[in-house]
């Protein structure tokens, strides 16, 4: 009975980080669809997301260390570079460099934590970066450059929030409140200065589907999934988010990468998976070699 229960729940929780990578999956479309500028349309996600979060917490208070802080910044950070990159170029890209985080973290714990690679992990890390060479000479006119280069940078501070939320002195779910205000606050002003500031029923949708559904509930579906499968499952699970990213991009407003970006992009996802399930697989390989002696 216990098991099935088990069972039940884990289910409950697979079943939920997929919603999470769908909904997540939302924000190529809704800021393609947005006319704002990045940060307008990062204050008004925000300030949605602080209003649906202290409703659920019950209250507006928020309490934080350093560590809370740190990984509340590099949070905010991620999102706006990764706002301004859908922007300026396509939406496939922009999530394919994102999801580079993994290999900074991996690049972060050999560097700096002194951790001995493995041969398959540094092959990994040399194959995803293969990918992001090709998703970046796809389009070398100054725009599309910019937008890449934004991309790969949110890759880069969405390492250093997973290294910062992984601290166990750190609250991610503070951090997560702490971050919404945070980027509301900074990036309120630029609604006022924002030339493509405009307001129709179709902008109005775009901007509640994607503080109310890309956001608000994505992130309650994560918080309620993660506790009730492993790490390894949650970051696979994860993966459905940048191979359905461009999915409604496309049929909502026609934007096609080009061959060299959608090679890249099957690289790295490719590449992004395996180091995902490397552990797994290893772990699995020690077990069968201890079982073979015996």
């Amino acid at each position: 009975m216990d098991k099935s229960l088990n069972k039940i729940e884990q289910t409950k929780g697979r079943l939920s980080i997929l919603a999470t990578a769908l909904l997540w999956g939302l924000a190529g479309v809704c800021v393609k669809s947005i006319p704002w500028n990045s940060f307008s349309i990062m204050a008004s996600r925000c300030g949605i997301g602080i209003i649906m979060f202290a409703f659920l917490r019950k209250s507006v208070k928020v309490k934080f260390n350093k560590y809370t802080l740190f990984g509340a910044v590099m949070m905010s950070i991620t999102g706006i570079l990764y706002m301004a990159s859908i922007k300026l170029t396509t939406a496939a890209t922009a999530i394919v460099l994102q999801y580079t985080a993994p290999v900074f973290v991996f690049l972060y714990s050999v560097l700096f934590q002194k951790q001995k690679p493995k041969l398959s992990e540094i092959f990994i890390v040399l194959t995803v970066f293969g990918g992001c060479v090709l998703s970046f000479i796809d389009e070398l006119d100054p725009t599309k450059l910019a937008g890449n280069i934004l991309g790969l940078l949110s890759g880069i501070s969405f390492a250093a929030q997973i290294i910062g939320f992984s601290d166990k002195r750190s609250d991610s779910n503070d951090g997560m409140y702490l971050s919404n205000i945070i980027s509301f606050v900074f990036c309120l002003p630029f609604m006022f200065f924002d030339k493509n500031m405009a307001f129709s029923k179709e902008i109005i949708f775009w901007v509640l589907v994607l503080g109310i559904f890309q956001y608000g509930l994505a992130n309650i579906f994560y918080a309620k999934g993660c506790t009730k499968i492993n790490k390894l499952e949650t970051s696979l699970i994860l993966t459905v988010e940048p191979v359905f990213n461009p999915i409604p991009v496309l049929l909502v407003t026609g934007e096609l990468p080009g061959p060299l970006a959608i090679a890249g992009f099957i690289i790295v996802i490719g590449g992004i998976t395996l180091y995902g399930i490397l552990p797994a697989l290893e772990e699995r390989k020690q077990k069968n070699k201890i079982i073979v002696k015996k």
